[in-house]
């Protein structure tokens, strides 16, 4: 387990945040902070916020005599910058965000966009010891197989004796074939596999979503009344998109299990007699 990640763990300043974060733009305690004390609370080095604010992501200080004051919209603006970059976003792409909300609908980006990225159906990471990955596996956790999780993006080292697994439902999905004689190595396979055939699927959704409800949005004009509509149909969309996936893989996972099973007994009633 000595393999390290290149990448280094997403900062949890954000979620030990979110009891007092609100949507509206009011943040506790933000009214009045120096850029010091604003850095603190975004979790984030003062440097940081200054090439924020120089990029145009960050809107400038109000000046009381020459110094600068932060208040709630600026703390709102660096929690959703360090959620974007935690997931992998540039900083262009983030401006882009930004950039398309008017001040009146922005709150309501800042929404849209969490909601976007929120975990589907509330799984969320989970932090074990190398000793408890060393007792659950074993001789299975070869330094091969745990660069392939790493590379699947499957786990990730967060601490000298500590990873991160990204998908717990993943792994009890990978306990389970295990225990039905499957290797640890080819289970991670059919993951890397599921992953390429997804990505396409996710990816015709996603067209559908822009095609018919975000262009329609877009072209007239990103409507602030229309937030809540676009929102609610992308929260329709991925549970929906996941119900029909699970149907058509029943049926055909039905449909593959009838063919073995066939060409079993088929070999069964061609053997000889003996």
């Amino acid at each position: 387990m000595a393999t390290s990640l290149t990448r280094p763990r997403p900062t949890s300043a954000s979620s030990a945040r979110a009891g007092r974060r609100t949507y509206s733009g009011s943040v506790a305690d933000a009214a009045e902070l120096t850029i010091d004390e604003l850095a603190r609370q975004a979790g984030m080095t003062v440097r940081n916020v200054r090439a924020y604010r120089s990029r145009g992501l960050l809107p400038e200080p109000r000046l009381r005599g020459r110094k600068g004051y932060y208040g709630p919209d600026h703390l709102a603006r660096l929690e959703l910058i360090a959620d974007l970059r935690a997931r992998g976003f540039n900083l262009e792409a983030i401006g882009h965000v930004i950039e398309r909300a008017t001040p009146e609908s922005l709150a309501q980006a800042l929404e849209f966009a969490r909601a976007v990225l929120a975990p589907e159906g509330g799984e969320e990471p989970r932090v074990v010891s190398s000793r408890v990955f060393l007792e659950r596996w074993g001789d299975q956790l070869t330094p091969a197989v745990v660069r392939r999780s790493q590379r699947l993006g499957l786990v990730r080292q967060v601490g000298e004796d500590e990873w991160e697994i990204t998908s717990p439902r993943l792994e009890r999905a990978g306990m389970a074939l295990s225990e039905l004689g499957i290797p640890l190595a080819s289970a991670l396979e059919i993951v890397a596999e599921l992953r390429r055939r997804s990505r396409s699927i996710a990816n015709a959704y996603v067209e559908l979503f822009a095609e018919h409800v975000w262009r329609p949005f877009e072209e007239a004009g990103e409507p602030d009344g229309e937030w809540p509509r676009v929102r609610t149909a992308l929260e329709r969309l991925r549970p929906l998109a996941g119900e029909a996936l699970m149907s058509v893989f029943q049926t055909e996972m039905r449909a593959a299990v009838e063919r073995a099973l066939e060409a079993q007994l088929a070999g069964i009633t061609r053997a000889p007699a003996p």
